[in-house]
């Protein structure tokens, strides 16, 4: 492709712009062959010299810290838990992998030491050989070399390395599924490099997003009036064999057999070179821990690359270095032995000479095929990528090139979905980066999307996230209720297999006895729950050390077959899956509405006096499961009357006129119920039965957020909820450091903070995103992004809490549950109804409610029009 060199640098930055485009409208369109030639002439083009390349550009959004910058008074696991709660520090940076792949991540100090690539398992330790590592030689100078890490290996391996990069001499920045590390021009080191980070997570794709592929893309520029011949390394460790156990590190690790290779393959325009991490094995892999890495580059005219095949990482590693530090070269060894037990490791390096002023852009990528998933009760899976790769476990180096070929496509893809959320100036700044770094728990958090091994062609796939890795449960609903915001947004036809998955259990009955553990601690005497009754909705799919989605409503803390929330989330998040999904899938609504019936008349055996609402027996029997209930509550009633009005609106749009019938009269009567026993003339009580009755809850018009979302309009007067939140505004989030750390969960009415109940006193990340998209979706605008930046002064400016936002903080910012689902509720803030002309919507919604409004006045309900107007999409047709 000669024509390639034939322009300027001034007609690159076009050029190259429009080949970007080109190849993002034709990727997955072209034969693999003609891709493969396209594909490598953008990777060409842009690496001779790309003068303006839209990946370089970091965001103003993006969250930045200085690379191995320490932070002091770092956050610490609250002191009163026991257990083994997850504390790794804040070490801690974007994970990479794709949904259901395996994900792991490399720190902000620049070593990778976070490894979720066993499904359900958290493993946290830095693995000395895997790093990424640059030399500069400037013409005249003497060669400079150095391991991009600011630290070095805790037990001394590979002394012949250079270490300790110096602290800020790079900074770090994080726009998840992206992150850059930007190494700028420092002594020796003449030459500017930003190694772009990302996998191929992208909005309602069902493939690409699947890939377990981790692209790396080293942007070389060179400021300086000097030639400079720049190289970057990336070496690895065969770390086949490791994700065999639930341990937390890699003490379980077996080597044995393991065996690297190199590898090329003569790609059009290059060629691709690496090595793949492999073992000696018969056939295709069978078992979860068995399978493929592969590390590789391509080499193009004016960018070389070599190689190591095998290396001891737990040597000094001269024979790595020296040639490295010596001239940006590797040996390309082909040495290769199969392990008797020691690690293996290998490297590839990239060499480019840049003239004064040029720019080039080469890209790397980790690429791992481990096809299998096996659970502790012994059900193997097969992962979602294996659809398009093939389930051998051999194929990690296909992946590898796919990887390669559409690095730059997928960089564009990210960046166009991401620009309109980053560049709207309307929001602060802060918030903009805090709601892209918060989406990586959707893949992160011990992500499955498989299916059983051997099942027939066509058997559903399976999309499962954990609570967290210290409540290793899978699709937790009450939690998913707040967390699964942004997967419904981007990805709904996920979001919709996962209702269904819950949809088939609630008419199941689970017989086993298991012991009830608050009841036994509470009383001293063992206490026994049933695993999950007909009608009730299970309070999770299950945990991986168990048999999940065969063996569901594992949490045994407490006995969820009686819990008030369940059932009431399950009917609003079928609404809101059909809403967001295009509110056009009437097959949704008829698949899960015998479901949604069912639990509805589940919750009827708990109103015991008759007035509609269901009442809460003295325990903690919703997500709040250390808080105790007792009678009718705030947060149980008004998720209640929003799952009627759900119900009312799918029974309409499925033609059931007496379901609907019956829903609006429920309501009704409910309604009346709940504003006489619980509204005090400024906010809706706690509840009407327990010590805690006249405490202010933050999260009090959770029922009320999801009608703002999903178009159900008032569950509570406008008035009186606009009362509300300005009372939890100035009492649960003012009061508490003058804003700056969240809504606390419970204040008392004058103000005073809890004692008892340890969730009582604390600040859930979650719920406060979730009150900040409330507060928003009724205009309070400066009110929400208030309550929401106290999150982000907690995450990310104060303690260290990036990348693993925990579920819960006190008032010491000391927190429980790491890494948890329910932050994914700020995405709830980007998902407000949208109207271009409020008068005239208002006239709609106006003529549309008005019988029914009429009817339900003289029935008695309270009711009134919502002040926004807004309705979400497909509410009213």
């Amino acid at each position: 492709m000669p024509f390639l060199f034939d322009f300027d640098a001034t007609g690159c930055s076009l050029w190259c712009a429009g080949i970007r485009r080109a190849a993002v409208s034709v990727g997955g369109v072209m034969s693999r062959k003609t891709r493969s030639a396209f594909i490598l002439g953008v990777i060409l083009a842009v690496s001779i010299n790309n003068d303006s390349s839209a990946s370089e550009t970091v965001p103003a959004a993006a969250w930045r810290r200085s690379m191995g910058l320490p932070l002091e008074d770092a956050g610490r696991r609250k002191a009163s838990l026991s257990g083994s709660i997850l504390d790794d520090g804040y070490w801690q940076g974007a994970p990479v992998g794709g949904f259901g792949a395996g994900t792991f991540s490399r720190s902000y100090r620049g070593d990778f030491v976070r490894w979720h690539l066993k499904a359900g398992v958290h493993k946290y330790a830095p693995v000395a050989a895997n790093q990424f590592a640059l030399f500069q030689q400037q013409d005249g100078s003497v060669p400079k070399a150095t391991v991009l890490h600011a630290g070095r290996p805790e037990h001394g391996s590979l002394g012949a390395w250079e270490w300790d990069y110096p602290v800020g001499a790079g900074e770090y920045r994080a726009l998840y599924p992206k992150a850059w590390f930007v190494h700028e021009p420092f002594d020796g080191m003449p030459a500017r490099v930003i190694i772009e980070q990302f996998s191929p997570l992208l909005p309602d794709n069902y493939r690409e997003s699947s890939y377990p592929v981790a692209v790396s893309i080293a942007h070389l520029s060179n400021p300086s009036n000097k030639p400079v011949t720049v190289a970057v390394l990336l070496s690895w460790t065969n770390m086949v064999g490791w994700f065999r156990d639930f341990s937390i590190d890699f003490r379980g690790a077996l080597n044995q057999g393991n065996v690297n290779s190199a590898r090329s393959e003569r790609l059009a325009g290059g060629t691709m070179k690496g090595i793949v991490f492999d073992r000696a094995r018969r056939g295709s892999v069978e078992e979860e821990w068995d399978g493929q890495f592969v590390i590789a580059a391509v080499e193009v005219p004016g960018i070389e690359v070599s190689y190591m095949t095998t290396f001891d990482p737990a040597g000094e590693g001269a024979e790595v270095w020296r040639p490295f530090a010596s001239d940006g070269r590797l040996s390309d060894s082909g040495l290769a032995w199969r392990s008797g037990g020691e690690p293996l490791a290998g490297a590839v390096a990239v060499r480019v000479r840049l003239q004064a002023g040029e720019r080039r852009s080469v890209p790397f990528v980790v690429a791992w095929d481990l096809p299998v998933i096996q659970f502790g009760g012994g059900a193997k899976w097969v992962r979602r990528y294996t659809e398009f790769f093939g389930a051998s476990g051999t194929n990690a180096w296909a992946i590898a090139r796919t990887g390669l070929e559409q690095a730059e496509r997928w960089s564009g893809l990210i960046d166009e979905w991401q620009t309109p959320y980053v560049e709207d100036a309307s929001k602060p700044l802060w918030y903009r980066g805090m709601l892209w770094n918060e989406l990586y728990a959707l893949a992160d958090l011990g992500t499955v999307w498989a299916r059983p091994k051997d099942a027939p062609a066509g058997t559903p796939w399976t999309f499962s996230a954990l609570e967290c890795f210290d409540y290793p449960f899978y699709e937790t609903l009450d939690v998913r209720f707040y967390g699964s915001m942004p997967l419904v947004k981007f990805w709904p036809e996920i979001e919709k297999d996962v209702m269904r998955s819950f949809a088939e259990t609630v008419p199941e009955h689970y017989g086993d006895t298991l012991q009830w553990i608050w009841k036994t601690m509470t009383t001293g005497k063992t206490g026994f729950r049933q695993r999950k009754s007909r009608g009730a909705v299970p309070h999770d799919l299950g945990a991986p050390q168990e048999d999940p989605f065969i063996a569901v409503n594992q949490f045994s803390w407490q006995n969820t077959d009686r819990w008030k929330d369940l059932n009431s989330k399950f009917v609003l998040l079928l609404w809101r899956a059909y809403v967001f999904s295009g509110a056009e899938d009437l097959g949704f609504l008829r698949d899960t509405w015998p479901a949604a019936r069912q639990a509805l008349d589940y919750l009827g055996q708990f109103d015991t006096d008759g007035d509609g609402l269901p009442e809460s027996e003295g325990f903690p029997d919703q997500t709040y499961d250390t808080w105790p209930v007792k009678g009718e509550s705030a947060y149980v009633g008004g998720l209640f009357l929003a799952a009627l009005r759900a119900a009312e609106q799918i029974a309409e749009r499925l033609g059931d006129v007496a379901a609907a019938e019956e829903y609006r009269r429920a309501f009704t009567r409910a309604q009346r119920s709940y504003i006489a026993k619980l509204w005090t003339g400024e906010y809706l009580r706690y509840d009407t039965g327990s010590e805690y009755r006249e405490s202010i809850m933050a999260d009090q018009l959770a029922g009320q957020w999801y009608a703002n979302l999903t178009g159900l309009g008032d569950i509570v007067p406008f008035e009186m909820r606009r009362s509300a939140i300005e009372t939890i505004f100035k009492n649960n989030v003012m009061r508490l450091h003058d804003g700056a750390m969240g809504a606390l969960n419970g204040m008392g009415k004058d103000g005073e903070i809890l004692s008892g109940s340890e969730q009582a006193h604390e600040v859930w990340s979650g719920t406060t995103l979730g009150l900040a998209g409330l507060m928003l979706s009724e205009g309070l605008r400066d009110e929400a992004f208030t309550t929401a930046r106290g999150v982000y002064r907690v995450v990310y400016e104060r303690f260290g809490y990036w990348f693993r936002t925990p579920e819960a903080w006190d008032e010491h910012g000391q927190f429980r549950a790491s890494m948890y689902m329910r932050p994914g509720s700020i995405w709830a803030m980007e998902m407000l109804p949208e109207c271009s002309d409020a008068t005239s919507a208002q006239a709609a919604r106006t003529a549309i409610v008005s019988s029914v409004m009429a009817e339900e006045q003289r029935a008695g309900a309270v009711v009134k029009l919502p002040s926004s107007s807004c309705l979400d999409r497909g509410t009213i047709d």
